[in-house]
């Protein structure tokens, strides 16, 4: 007998047929929750694990948002999931819930065999959380953001104007330091090449896409393709809910929202090494590809040794050789300018590019041959 189509499990960034069955999506329906069980317009959800440096201004940021228009405990509940964490990130949340409709809870308490985990840490966290919310609509957002005033409002008009049940932010990128400046604009720049906003948005194509530092969803949306716990193990659950999301028919809506909020995702070298040798290879589903046309990148951008090399070239062969080093500058820059970033940042990437293609690589070995990566103290078993 053959199977229904519409069961059949998809890749999350290609939308192609998986060959087996270690995709996360759902296969089979699950139950509708209605609304009649709802208390708030929006539950806010804020997993966080050793998060003590990010999360106070991040609170703060959300708690702004309280006021007599959409009025925390009445209109919104804000649920604060402390995952497992060994800092001070449970003090400063079991502060923030003396206010009226703050929920400080822990999620359940992973598995201590990495391979036998049901789900990563994040998800069972967000999971958790979405089970307690009582919102129609369910809002997870991250401990490195900071939200612009009333964004939480405006958020949910715009996902009603433009009929979405997802509604996604790329946040502002803060970035600190030289690695992170030359690096970011890289990462950025082909992340607008893979996953164009414009095919996003289009319910006719396949590609999907979404922001897991803010995702709006709706409760019987998220419920009815499953929510994290249907990518329970996924290391890209945002994207793979996105696809879910798209893949139900359901509209989904994802910009560039410097407007709406901003993030400072890594304070340090090492915690950006980690997170993207834990994310490249997923994001970028030809990743040793792409590693070979930077490299290539990188060698015309470093033309003028030829110079150096070569001293006795003639005047055309030199001008020839400065005018495809200039264009492949230009040309660089155009693509690099994709990613938001400022003109110096964007400038300064060129000198990025080895950081970028030692990460690629790594990530790809990292999911490919070794099949774990690590976050935040967890090793997490992939199965890419």
């Amino acid at each position: 007998m053959p199977q229904d189509p519409k069961l059949r499990p998809y890749t999350p960034v290609l939308g192609l047929l998986a060959e087996d069955d270690r995709t996360s999506v759902v296969t089979q329906a699950i139950p509708e929750e209605d609304d009649s069980g709802t208390t708030f317009e929006l539950s806010v959800i804020l997993p966080a694990r050793n998060e003590e440096m990010n999360l106070p201004q991040c609170l703060e940021s959300l708690l702004a948002q309280d006021d007599e228009l959409f009025k925390l405990g009445t209109d919104w509940e804000l649920i604060l999931v402390d995952d497992d964490s060994t800092d001070r990130t449970a003090v400063i949340a079991r502060a923030a819930a003396s206010r009226p409709g703050v929920v400080v809870m822990q999620p359940p308490a992973l598995e201590a065999i990495p391979a036998q985990r049901t789900f990563t840490g994040k998800n069972n966290a967000c999971w958790a959380g979405a089970q307690r919310a009582q919102g129609r609509w369910l809002l997870f957002t991250d401990a490195d953001t900071l939200h612009e005033s009333n964004d939480l409002r405006h958020a949910l008009h715009e996902a009603k104007k433009h009929e979405a049940a997802l509604l996604s932010y790329s946040p502002r990128q803060i970035v600190n330091g030289l690695a992170q400046r030359v690096l970011m604009p890289l990462v950025f720049s082909e992340l607008a090449s893979v996953y164009p906003t414009s095919q996003v948005n289009d319910p006719n194509r396949r590609l999907a896409a979404a922001n897991g530092q803010f995702l709006m969803i709706e409760r019987r949306t998220y419920f009815a393709v499953g929510g994290h716990k249907a990518v329970a193990k996924s290391v890209l659950e945002d994207v793979e809910i996105a696809y879910n999301v798209k893949r139900s028919k359901k509209g989904i809506r994802f910009r560039y929202a410097p407007d709406a909020l901003s993030t400072r995702m890594y304070r340090g070298f090492r915690d950006m090494v980690e997170g993207w040798t834990k994310n490249l290879a997923l994001l970028f589903p030809h990743a040793v590809s792409l590693a070979f046309w930077r490299l290539l990148d990188l060698g015309l951008c470093l033309l003028p040794l030829v110079l150096l090399l070569f001293p006795y070239l003639i005047w055309w062969q030199k001008g020839a050789i400065w005018l495809l080093w200039a264009r492949t500058l230009l040309r660089f820059y155009r693509r690099v300018a994709r990613s938001n970033f400022s003109f110096v940042n964007c400038a300064l990437s060129v000198f990025g590019l080895p950081l970028f293609l030692y990460l690629l690589i790594m990530s790809w070995m990292s999911h490919r041959v070794f099949r774990r990566v690590t976050w935040k103290g967890r090793e997490i078993r992939t199965s890419r």
